[in-house]
């Protein structure tokens, strides 16, 4: 297994740069991103003949190695830019009406909240976000949070896989065989989870299940997916009507993916970023980043006095931490600025996110835990 600093030297991060922040866009290592290239200038050397002849044929074995790799049937899987797009695609495609309501937890991502708050005035549905209140005891204390506020005027339930804020891996199946029986359809925002956690969407069973590959796979920016079971395929729209729609075999999968001159090469480096992973035992790597956003939690926890927010079997390689009373943008603001430091603090929820990626180094925990509690001082007293 290489270590993490062998690995670093894969990517094209700024070295002057702590990276603590893998989870907002995800990075792409020099190998990956080569390949990536080679295809755009493959692309601009006969674009006819690649986007006309060829590409039909190109993304149907990407699919195909992405379905293998998610636990999917390759058919049931279209390639979208990013998940928030895919979350959109499902949301719309639901048939609401004044007085429905869309269950989710208070964890969701920001910008899926405002898809369905969009979708939900236009349509006199609720949007009905159950509190989960910090700390959690158990991951179990997020079902029985989520299903309380079930009501019989509940259609569908949404929930994050990996939430974004928090970092939490939350008991989606469990969720999923909840709402399944009452009836109702589940909408999985899976931003987070592939190559951070263990996917089989066969298995799971979701209606719905949307994934970015450009976060903890290391695809390209712009490689996202959507997965939906057939009995929901046919209500599936792209996001413009285009070619997808010619032709009485038109899929759901056209619909999504043909939609007018676009650059499909990050989609077509997903296969070369499955096998980079595989090729340097990244099992072993998601260990040991998994080991060290947990030190990283519990060090800082000791540090700012403050109490673990879920307990460990709910981190993977990302760990959300309290903090005391701060102006959080400022924080974020000068631990860049003044010192470097590349990390997130919520604004909703005050907190701090530490992202382990297979480049990260103890020394990148040190850096941070040794200039925080100075920061903190002075952006309370100001």
């Amino acid at each position: 297994m290489p270590s993490a600093a062998e690995l670093r030297e894969e990517f094209l991060l700024d070295p002057e740069v702590t990276f603590l922040n893998h989870g907002s866009f995800g990075a792409c290592p020099r190998p990956v991103l080569e390949r990536y290239q080679a295809r755009q200038r493959e692309l601009e050397r006969e674009p006819v003949r690649f986007l006309a002849r060829r590409l039909p044929e190109l993304l149907d074995g990407a699919r195909s190695r992405l379905a293998e790799y998610v636990g999917a049937v390759a058919g049931d899987l279209a390639f979208v830019p990013n998940a928030t797009t895919g979350v959109n695609l499902a949301a719309r495609s639901l048939e609401l009406g004044p007085g429905d309501e869309v269950l989710a937890t208070s964890l969701e991502y920001g910008a899926c909240d405002l898809a369905w708050e969009w979708l939900c005035d236009r349509t006199g549905a609720r949007y009905v976000r159950a509190e989960v209140a910090l700390p959690i005891a158990r991951p179990e204390d997020v079902v029985d949070a989520l299903f309380a506020a079930l009501s019989e005027r509940t259609r569908v339930v949404f929930v994050s896989h990996v939430t974004s804020d928090t970092g939490l891996l939350l008991p989606v199946d469990a969720i999923v065989a909840r709402a399944h029986a009452e009836g109702l359809p589940v909408v999985v925002d899976g931003a987070h989870a592939p190559a951070q956690a263990p996917l089989d969407l066969e298995r799971l069973g979701a209606d719905f299940y949307a994934g970015n590959c450009h976060k903890w796979l290391c695809a390209p920016k712009g490689a996202g997916f959507l997965h939906v079971r057939p009995e929901h395929q046919d209500r599936i729209d792209g996001a413009v009507v285009s070619w997808g729609y010619d032709g009485d075999d038109a899929t759901f999968r056209s619909r999504v993916e043909r939609q007018g001159t676009n650059e499909p090469s990050a989609y077509l480096a997903v296969p070369d970023a499955i096998d980079y992973q595989a090729e340097r035992g990244w099992d072993e790597v998601r260990t040991r980043c998994c080991a060290l956003a947990r030190e990283a939690r519990d060090e800082l926890c000791a540090l700012l006095g403050t109490e673990p927010i879920a307990p460990p079997e709910m981190l993977l390689q990302m760990a959300s931490v309290a903090l005391p009373p701060c102006d959080g943008a400022e924080l974020q603001r000068r631990l860049f600025d003044e010192h470097r430091i590349e990390v997130p603090v919520t604004r909703r929820q005050a907190l701090i996110r530490v992202s382990a990626a297979a480049y990260t180094g103890r020394e990148d925990v040190e850096r941070l835990l040794d200039v925080l509690p100075r920061l903190l001082r002075t952006s309370r007293s100001r």
